[in-house]
């Protein structure tokens, strides 16, 4: 069998390097990829000559390498791998949805967004090309039986959150199994960023800022590599640093909210109070660098656009140590609580055998034993030279989920402090000049919730012929599913919140 190409994160490669394997090699290469130690990082598809090919990325996190490869479809469908790899459930889905290509024997083959397909005349689902999608109106699984009963939330919620369908098959207190249904607000962020001959868009930093709101430091540093790196624009150490400083800022911010939210959602108000104000305290160490607490307009290809003096950074350090503190003892709550600790431990478990299984990334996975981080295996920017311990805990429940949390918090904090103790010399900001025609990249970074992935193919004037983008959240949903068994539907709001997944981040 022809294997895969090997390649580095954020490394562009001629695209006529990667090859491109039968049917039946790629579908053996993905099928025994779990067996291999690789996972999937990307599955995806787009039209090369009204052809649709098939394009994978495989991370192996032991070795720092990525392995891609792909194939052309000659008819309208494929074999699922699905039941042989469950980690491309979703990936098939979306490809079915996007081109209209069927993958046979797929066990539950449904839309993903409710888009229509980008093929003119092909809808994997044998509706007339100029309908448009019902956005949740599908088959649902459901259970029968006498007293089983079906709940469904969503996608309307209380208070000002984004747009998502769960339903669950329960009986009596008891889940046996949800369905989570998305797509509501597709925004076509992918398409948006396809670019002219050569050129980047001129909305490319403002679609990815907002790509998910919460990651915007996350996804604009992912978009960044795969430009800089596409166009061979050499970064400087100090724009790495500041890109560094801000990404565990945002981690910082977002931990420490999910804490709080964790605390609210079992009635324990004192660590809820604490951590709802001390995520605005790290938001604004960000705001201090940019002017906007998300990190907005901060980055852009080839560094950064502000920079950090000495005496701003003596005055982060101050604050940065004073929020550090206050978390702390706020989470010391949690832990000294029997009250908190007995919703906590046991609610919501995924084991690690199917962490593994589904391919779940991030916090979520380190929290069910899977030691997994893009900034220790696969490192790119600041995190080639500087690494932070990966922080896994064994249990894969709800204490653990927010157990992971706490400990990055501490370990994400050392590294903000020191580096902003020892800024490095450099420019701000490189020029990028065009991008490499007929070229590839993969750029993984890890954001606060998991691995962000973005690819990019550009054409032979440089542009970008697909660009593709998943959010940690695509791997995550199925693993909140999952952590439903056999639980208690009381316990949703709490395993929600334990991975706190993106609506938006999904949708894109």
């Amino acid at each position: 069998m022809k294997d895969l190409l090997s390649t580095r994160n954020s490394r562009a490669i001629p695209k006529d390097t990667v090859p491109v394997l039968s049917l039946e090699d790629f579908r053996k290469s993905i099928i025994e990829a779990p067996g291999r130690h690789r996972r999937v990082a990307a599955l995806f598809a787009y039209e090369v000559d009204k052809t649709v090919e098939l394009f994978v990325v495989l991370a192996e996190d032991r070795d720092g390498q990525l392995y891609l490869g792909s194939t052309r479809l000659e008819s309208n469908s494929f074999p699922s791998m699905t039941n042989e790899c469950p980690q491309v459930h979703l990936f098939e889905r979306e490809i079915a949805e996007e081109w209209g290509v069927v993958p046979v024997g797929h066990p539950w083959l449904k839309p993903v967004r409710f888009v229509r397909s980008r093929r003119e005349g092909h809808d994997a689902w044998g509706r007339s090309a100029d309908v448009a999608p019902m956005v949740g109106v599908m088959d649902f699984y459901s259970v029968k039986g006498e007293e089983i009963h079906e709940v469904a939330v969503g996608p309307v919620h209380a208070g000002v959150i984004e747009p998502g369908h769960f339903r669950f098959q329960c009986h009596g207190e008891e889940v046996f199994h949800l369905e989570i249904s998305l797509g509501y607000q597709h925004r076509g962020i992918e398409r948006a960023l396809l670019t002219k001959q050569g050129e980047l868009s001129k909305r490319a930093l403002h679609y990815v800022e907002t790509l998910a709101g919460d990651t915007t430091i996350g996804h604009t540093t992912a978009y960044c590599h795969v430009v800089e790196a596409l166009s061979e624009c050499r970064v400087s150490a100090r724009a790495h640093t500041l890109r560094g400083i801000a990404l565990e800022l945002e981690r910082l911010a977002n931990h420490t909210g999910d804490l709080g939210a964790l605390a609210n959602d079992v009635g324990f108000l004192p660590t809820a109070s604490f951590c709802g104000r001390l995520r605005g305290d790290f938001l604004n160490l960000t705001a201090s660098i940019c002017g906007n607490r998300f990190g907005r307009s901060l980055l852009g290809p080839g560094g950064v656009r502000f920079d950090i003096d000495k005496s701003r950074a003596d005055d982060m350090i101050v604050r940065l140590d004073a929020a550090v503190r206050d978390v702390e003892g706020a989470v010391d709550l949690l832990w000294n609580s029997p009250s908190v600790q007995a919703r906590f431990e046991d609610t919501g478990q995924v084991s690690t055998s199917v962490a593994t299984s589904l391919g779940l990334v991030g916090l979520a996975a380190r929290a069910s034993g899977v030691e997994r981080d893009v900034r220790h295996d696969l490192p790119a920017g600041i995190f080639r030279l500087a690494q932070i311990p990966v922080s896994v805990w064994h249990s894969g429940d709800v204490f653990a989920r927010a157990y992971v949390r706490s400990l990055e918090i501490s370990r994400s904090a050392i590294f903000v402090r020191e580096h902003l103790r020892a800024l490095p010399g450099g420019v701000l900001r490189a020029p990028c000049g065009r991008a490499a025609p007929n070229s590839v990249c993969v750029s993984l970074v890890e954001g606060w919730r998991g691995e962000i992935c973005h690819v990019a193919i550009t054409n032979p004037t440089g542009a970008f012929h697909a660009y593709k983008v998943f959010d940690p959240s695509f791997h995550n949903w199925s693993g909140l599913a999952m952590a439903l068994r056999n639980e208690q539907i009381s316990d949703f709001p709490l395993c929600n919140k334990s991975f706190d997944l993106s609506y938006c981040g999904f949708d894109l």
